[in-house]
């Protein structure tokens, strides 16, 4: 069990926190309660599987937008960008619109919890604010899932909520898709143009552009044209790492606002719609 501490206004610069906890197994019949709180953000397996709540509503491996937060009767709207998602691996990560988060997720029965979860700690003007704190706090409680349709509803033993729903699949084209594998998060984007057949945006250091053929759920990327700008050498080698997708092909599956490019080597590139 953790508790979070309170979130400090300070500028913005990627450091995250740790919040301690115990961490115990997560069992397939577990996965099949706890399924919708989590997200996809590491590739450790745990013992996988996949389940749905209420009436067949299926929680894994989607990702929630965060809709709101209910404190002691307190509503907190939540922003457009906020979301969450239980991958079947265990791992839950996600995002307040500001600052991101990931941790395991630890199930007992139909009891869902949180453990060695790590919260980014930048300040953002356009994040309400008693939505952080009171997302941090419901989030680290004991919660209960009850689906109804496309929206899940996560409730503390004192009553306090956090709503979730459903999103559309994001557009491929003229969405700005934000790189979040580890080592690019935040600094580099994507958006491709259906009549030009192009994508472009930034890397970590530079700006980007090249041909992009979509079709069969592949994309064919050809040479990048990129700006010649030095950066320190952990963004050189981040963004040597996402040009290695260009100049192939590339197979790409959008979950919801998800975007995954996966290299005929098996090496794969996340993003988020919109960010």
């Amino acid at each position: 069990m953790y508790r979070q501490k309170q979130q400090r206004s300070v500028p913005p610069t990627g450091r995250t926190r740790p919040l301690t906890g115990r961490t115990r197994p997560l069992t397939v019949a577990a996965v099949a309660v706890l399924v919708p709180l989590a997200a996809a953000c590491g590739t450790e397996k745990a013992d996988g599987g996949s389940g749905s709540v209420g009436a067949g509503t299926p929680v894994t491996g989607v990702q929630w937008s965060i809709d709101s937060v209910t404190v002691d009767g307190a509503t907190h709207k939540a922003p457009d960008s906020a979301r969450v998602r239980i991958d079947e691996s265990g791992e839950a990560s996600g995002s307040t619109g500001c600052n991101t988060f990931s941790a395991r997720a630890d199930v007992d029965g139909e009891s869902v919890r949180l453990s060695d979860a790590m919260f980014t700690e930048k300040a953002c003007e356009n994040t309400p604010a008693g939505f952080e704190k009171s997302l941090g706090r419901t989030l680290a409680a004991q919660l209960t899932a009850e689906a109804e349709g496309d929206r899940l509803t996560l409730t503390t033993a004192d009553g306090d909520t956090v709503r979730l729903s459903k999103p559309k699949d994001a557009s491929l084209y003229g969405t700005k898709w934000t790189v979040t594998t580890p080592g690019h998060e935040g600094r580099a984007h994507l958006t491709f143009d259906k009549d030009a057949k192009t994508v472009a945006g930034r890397l970590p250091c530079n700006h980007v552009n090249a041909k992009a053929t979509v079709g069969d759920g592949r994309i064919t990327l050809g040479a990048p044209a990129t700006t010649r700008m030095m950066c320190e050498g952990s963004l050189m080698d981040a963004e040597k790492r996402i040009l290695g997708f260009f100049e192939g092909r590339v197979e790409y599956r959008i979950d919801h606002e998800s975007l995954t490019l996966t290299r005929e080597d098996g090496k794969t590139l996340r993003a988020w719609a919109g960010q």
